[in-house]
């Protein structure tokens, strides 16, 4: 195993688990859609500097994974592959940092298990195909941590450069967390070693304002641009609110985050855990733990428990453990070798046929079939609504519509924006019921669910001109006129 070239074979097998099918997975609601639609309206105002969507400025997330997917998009066109090819090009970085990493630390078969660890995880091959910041922000904090190993170790203050800008980078990507995470563990690190004083000899001086001045590349000008509106949306709701305010109280359980372990890191760690706890309470052995392994659990334990005390929860938080407990894991298996390359073959099959299999699924959350069903009953004086519980941003990537949310009067206010809620996401066209011009043509997509409240809400006479679609119906008001043409014929 030490003379096996791990080069090849990881690159397969990141290329099989990773891009292979990617075109065939539709842009899903309700988070790939903003993305996708953001970059591919930034690219047609051709302004690669402020994010937008339905025609408003869009302070979700910070700019690189817009020019990400704008630059996929001038390469490839605006389609699904092109979406989801930088998160799968950075998620083979990932494979091949955690490669090099391993490697470094404990030899060439620890860094090729660990590495094979990471890209056969359920988690990890999950948000390779996912058109979300996370796979680059993934390798931004892993360099950054990285780096500051490798300076603190080999006493080589020149990697802390390396780990000011990957850390630039990350808050270009998703924001201040990209810098204040690392520095947490970073602190914890040198608190347990007692060397708190060694953060005076990390360059701050020039290694600050190398972060910070990459950083401000688009944060400054955005807000000399946009002023106060950017930074109340940007610090206010999508940092501040995140924090502090649940997006989705169901998952707000202090549970959450061990259940996603368990289940994001199978089938690796039933035999982990298994051999953890027979070795402790049966054999009595206790894992001799260095500098590295405390590094490694540092890193692997903080993640979680910061993102556990956020009020809002997301499968997405725990990527950047994912590295230091796929190396931890390598040291377990490089001693259980048969068993390792057993499960990693068993795996690999396993998520080579999810692939397809989540082309259907993908179909459900998806506005692209809709689309399809939609755009023949449209035309140029066609006004397009949407009357459901949520607005389907990917119908409006894939048709190039402009679509209204439509809502009864009583109920506008449950998505109407107000500031500091999580409403203020709502910046897609809406009105009520009520407002409907009467004399416009109007073509209407309709939830199953809601379809009696649909005909009994909106005046008018319609007709259902598709229902072919899963949970959605399309229906066509008719106006006087057409109702004379049809008397006639």
């Amino acid at each position: 195993m030490e003379k096996v070239n791990p080069y090849p074979i990881l690159l397969t097998l990141c290329a099989v688990l990773f891009f292979l099918g990617s075109w065939w997975l539709p842009v899903t609601d309700p988070t790939e859609s903003c993305y996708t639609l953001t970059a591919k309206e930034m690219l047609q105002a051709r302004d690669y500097f402020s994010p937008r969507i339905y025609g408003n400025y869009w302070y979700d997330k910070p700019i690189f994974f817009y020019w990400e997917l704008i630059l996929a998009y001038s390469i490839f066109g605006v389609n699904e592959f092109a979406s989801r090819f930088f998160p799968a090009c950075f998620a083979t970085l990932g494979v091949f940092i955690t490669y090099y990493f391993g490697n470094k630390l404990y030899g060439n078969k620890v860094g090729f298990f660990a590495a094979i660890i990471l890209a056969v995880t359920p988690e990890y091959w999950y948000l390779s195909h996912a058109i979300i910041t996370d796979m680059t922000l993934f390798c931004a904090i892993s360099v950054t941590l990285i780096s500051f190993y490798f300076g603190y170790t080999q006493d080589k203050p020149n990697y802390y450069y390396i780990s000011y800008a990957a850390a630039g980078i990350g808050m270009l990507t998703k924001g201040p967390i990209a810098f204040c995470l690392p520095g947490l563990i970073i602190f914890i690190f040198l608190l347990t070693e007692g060397n708190l004083s060694h953060i005076l000899k990390m360059n701050l001086k020039k290694g600050l304002p190398l972060c910070f001045g990459i950083a401000a590349i688009w944060y400054l000008p955005m807000y000399i641009i946009h002023g106060q509106p950017f930074f109340d949306n940007f610090i206010g709701v999508h940092n501040f609110l995140r924090a502090t305010v649940s997006e989705h109280p169901k998952f707000d359980v202090w549970y959450y985050y061990t259940i996603i372990f368990l289940a994001g890191f199978l089938p690796w760690n039933l035999p982990v855990l298994y051999g953890l706890a027979k070795d402790f309470f049966v054999n009595g052995r206790r894992p001799s733990i260095g500098m590295t392994e405390k590094f490694l659990l540092i890193w692997g334990l903080t993640v979680p428990i910061v993102f556990q005390s956020f009020a809002t929860n997301y499968v997405t938080y725990t990527l950047p453990y994912m590295m230091p407990i796929a190396i931890m894991f390598a040291r377990f298996f490089v001693q259980h070798e048969k068993m390792f390359m057993r499960m990693a073959a068993v795996t690999v099959i396993i998520l080579t046929v999810s692939t397809f299999l989540a082309i259907p699924i993908c179909n459900d959350h998806s506005g692209k079939e809709l689309s399809r069903r939609l755009i023949p009953n449209v035309d140029e004086d066609t006004r397009v609504v949407i009357f459901g519980r949520h607005y389907s941003t990917s119908l409006v990537f894939y048709s190039g519509l402009e679509v209204t949310w439509i809502e009864r009067p009583e109920k506008m206010y449950q998505i109407q924006p107000q500031k500091m809620t999580w409403t203020s996401l709502n910046v897609m066209p809406m009105m009520t019921t009520n407002d409907l011009p009467p004399n416009e043509k109007i073509v209407a997509v309709v939830e199953d669910a809601r379809t009696d409240r649909f005909l009994n809400a909106v005046a008018g006479t319609w007709i259902m001109i598709d229902d072919s679609v899963k949970d959605y119906k399309i229906y066509r008001r008719i106006s006087r006129k057409d109702i004379d043409l049809s008397l006639k014929n």
